[in-house]
């Protein structure tokens, strides 16, 4: 397996599995009653929720008159595990059963799926597209329930459902003179099972779960479409990716593998070295999770065990891992590079310094940033405010909040303006009247508020008095690292900054949206 196909592999298994069970780990704690939340392709006569029976994948390829391309589909199968009494007058369901120092619990695990296909690329450019059907066998397996004494007290029913999948891929060159190729890919859910009514954990049982693709191509390479080249953004621009998320994936600068997963993601992502293995959750603190397994009780870490092998692997890895590798939990910098070549000389006068031109400020540096918010600024009737202006509240009528009535018409001094990944503007503030205001500041806590939900006030204006009218703004659990904007709450209205790749526009991706500081690292 080639370094790119091999970190294709482990990111694609990160996002296989992620969510598949959540911190504690039981089949009984409430954030495990709803599972599969992401890449889930539903049959096409199912519409009780908003999942989908298909996705489409279209990304751009140069230079591939010669490529051959590898398509990699990889999902997960549901397998139903049940556990049954026996009766005098035969088997019934049951939620567990105990049976000695065991307890067999009703739950469901996921099985791993992979179909793949190598097409040359030429051979689909102007060509009927190629379907590839995809059909998985079901089974059923029953296993008996024997107590210490022999007898028989139940048994174990695991099943699989026939699924039936359809993978249908095209190409067709790109009018210009770039020599692009727009691949196309499209998924979808074949099954012909007919709901009458039943509920999503019945679908489930007839649906790709996690599905992705990994595409690799032999010759050419692929263009990003993340952060394409200006000469290939127009041809990016037309590509449309439906409920997935095309990202390159290897080595940074290598450009012949493609992840196009259901979880937003950025070029070129991996798994964080530090990462002991899979924790099921990749935006989560994987130090956090590995404390929070060692206080697990006995009988949650029995019910864990019980709950999924993984889990019980997952659970042995966390008690046996050394003191040296959790260490390397604890923290990790990643934004300082090795410095090589020549140190340049110091400047002998000041007329020496580089002009800002010739030296462009790091995306870091706040003098390189307009929007960073120590000294970003936004204007609102007229009045530009920024860090230390001074303004009313006047929430509006979008807050909903019962203490919001206490804030409108107080007033106070903007910290930071902020601006989030979706253009829009939030202005972090602390009270005048506040007493803590110094504490909250130091600390970063803020109230945060749109420019509609405040007035600029002037050295001459009065302060005016704290009326009722609207409501007004929350006060988050943390404040956010600078430049990310409010960190949890936002305005009803404004769109959320992180969302699953089905939540987006049908076009390609647009912006850069990494999955976190868990298993799937920068």
């Amino acid at each position: 397996m080639s370094v790119p196909m091999d970190i294709a592999r482990r990111v694609a298994d990160a996002v296989l599995y992620e969510g598949y069970l959540l911190y504690p780990y039981r089949a009984s704690a409430t954030k495990n009653q709803v599972r599969w939340q992401f890449g889930v392709l539903v049959p096409p006569g199912f519409t009780a929720t908003a999942e989908h029976p298909a996705s489409v994948t279209e990304c751009l390829l140069e230079g591939a008159a010669y490529a051959v391309a590898h398509l990699n589909l990889r999902f997960l199968h549901v397998r139903t595990r049940g556990v049954e009494r026996a009766e005098d007058d035969g088997y019934w369901p049951v939620q567990q059963l105990r049976n000695g120092h065991r307890t067999y619990l009703t739950f469901d695990e996921g099985t791993e799926r992979e179909a793949e296909v190598t097409l040359p690329v030429a051979g689909l450019i102007d060509a009927p597209e190629r379907v590839i059907e995809v059909r998985v066998p079901g089974d059923r397996v029953v296993e008996p329930i024997v107590a210490p004494s022999g007898e028989v007290i139940g048994r174990l029913v695991s099943e699989h459902l026939p699924l039936h999948a359809t993978l249908r891929v095209s190409a067709e060159p790109v009018p210009g003179p770039y020599d692009l190729v727009k691949l196309r890919a499209r998924v979808e859910n074949s099954d012909r099972w007919q709901p009458l009514g039943a509920p999503r954990e019945q679908a489930l049982r007839h649906s790709l779960i996690a599905a992705h693709l990994i595409i690799a191509v032999n010759a050419g390479a692929f263009v990003s479409l993340l952060d394409p080249p200006e000469w290939a953004r127009p041809a990016v621009e037309t590509c449309r990716n439906e409920h997935t998320w095309p990202v390159l994936v290897g080595e940074p600068g290598h450009r012949d593998v493609v992840l196009s997963s259901p979880i937003i993601l950025y070029d070129h992502p991996d798994v964080a070295p530090e990462s002991p293995g899979p924790l099921f959750d990749s935006t989560e603190i994987d130090e956090m999770l590995h404390l929070r397994t060692l206080t697990l009780t006995d009988e949650e870490t029995l019910e864990a065990r019980e709950t999924d092998l993984r889990v019980a692997e997952l659970i042995d890895m966390v008690g046996s891992m050394p003191p040296e590798l959790l260490e390397r939990l604890h923290g990790a910098i990643r934004s300082v590079e090795e410095a090589t070549g020549p140190r340049p000389p110091a400047p002998s006068a000041a007329g020496d310094l580089p002009s800002r031109e010739e030296t462009p400020a790091p995306w870091w540096d706040p003098a390189g940033d307009a929007a960073f918010p120590e000294t970003g600024s936004v204007t609102v009737a007229g009045v530009p405010v920024s860090r230390g202006s001074r303004v009313r509240l006047v929430p509006g009528r979008r807050r909903a909040d019962a203490h919001d009535m206490f804030l409108a018409g107080r007033t106070a001094r903007v910290e930071a303006v902020l601006l989030d990944l979706d253009g829009s503007h939030h202005l972090a503030v602390t009270l005048d009247d506040d007493p803590g205001a110094d504490l909250r500041r130091s600390h970063g806590r803020f109230l945060y508020f749109a420019p509609d939900e405040i007035e600029p006030l002037t050295d001459g204006s009065p302060a005016g008095d704290p009326a009722a009218g609207g409501t007004a703004g929350r006060e988050p659990a943390a404040a956010g690292p600078p430049g990310n904007g409010p960190p949890e709450h936002e305005p009803a209205t404004e769109s959320a900054t992180e969302r699953s790749a089905a939540e987006k526009p049908a076009g390609g991706p647009r912006h850069d949206h990494p999955l976190g500081d868990g298993e799937v690292g920068a």
